[in-house]
């Protein structure tokens, strides 16, 4: 995440959060430190995994102090080990712990969605399957956590309702049925942007095609219902499978020859990886 998406996008979120956390004062911090001392502390890696969210982490102390320093060599993306020093940051004592939880909040949840899906894409290494996020994502994080995605090697979904036309169940019931749900998406939407339907039984997946569709979901079919739907679309369409998608079940749907898998659970379900700053000492 450069320093222009951070400005643009994620400044007030980050914002957000640290006056969560600091509603009026650290009273804490202002208790033991009460002028200025220069400080460092270290970031050490607790669990094996993969990184996201570095300059995230430093952004949290860097709004709270400009001058700041950070010694982190280790990139996004990058393999850490248990017991790992990652680096050190280095500034004002007292910016240095009222920014401390804030600061691991963010690297810790998106260092964990990046260490859960970069196991999954390991499962399906040797495949064409391109692996993907969906909206379900935590309010107000979203900017954050679909990066942790590309981080761990998965793929994006569309960002928002803005981004793409994703026809499911409620709207095609709106529309009176898959054909109608098309030809009024076609009607509407500029020509550049695709249009995916949710599918749930042959039928649709046949209308899907019919009406003509750029991507066609399968959305918890079984097994051989989704084979039978592949051979229906015949390559007049993507494909993409989802529903109840997770790391236990993945390799079973490699066989498909799906185009996409895209699970929820790569950002509701990843658990944290145990990341902290010790060793805080006076310099």
């Amino acid at each position: 995440m450069n320093s222009i998406t951070l400005k643009i996008n994620a400044d007030k979120l980050i914002m957000s959060a640290l006056r969560e956390d600091i509603s009026d004062e650290d009273v804490t911090t202002n208790a033991v430190m009460p002028e200025y001392k220069k400080g460092t502390v270290e970031l050490i890696c607790k669990q094996d995994g993969i990184l996201a969210g570095i300059e995230v982490f430093k952004r949290v102390f860097t709004l709270l102090d400009e001058n700041t320093e950070f010694d982190i060599p280790v990139k996004d993306g990058a393999e850490i080990k248990k017991g790992e020093k990652l680096g050190t940051v280095t500034g004002d004592i007292r910016v240095l712990l009222s920014g401390e939880r804030t600061a691991l909040n963010f690297l810790q949840r998106m260092s964990g969605i990046a260490t859960y899906t970069h196991s999954i894409t390991e499962l399906l290494k040797g495949t064409k399957i391109r692996l993907l996020d969906t909206r379900k994502t935590t309010p107000n994080m979203r900017i954050f956590e679909k990066y942790a995605v590309r981080a761990g090697g998965g793929g994006n979904h569309r960002y928002n309702l803005s981004d793409g036309v994703l026809l499911k169940d409620n709207h095609i019931g709106a529309a009176g049925g898959v054909k109608e749900a098309v030809l009024m998406a076609k009607a509407y939407a500029p020509f550049v942007r695709k249009i995916e339907v949710e599918t749930e039984d042959l039928d649709m997946v046949r209308d899907a095609v019919e009406a003509g569709a750029d991507i066609i979901m399968l959305d918890n079919m079984s097994h051989e219902m989704m084979k039978e739907a592949i051979e229906i679309i015949d390559g007049r369409a993507e494909t993409e499978c989802s529903g109840n998608v997770t790391k236990e079940n993945i390799k079973a749907l490699a066989d498909l020859g799906v185009d996409y898998i895209s699970s929820g659970a790569l950002t509701h379900s990843s658990p944290i990886l145990d990341l902290s700053l010790k060793n805080l000492h006076a310099v």
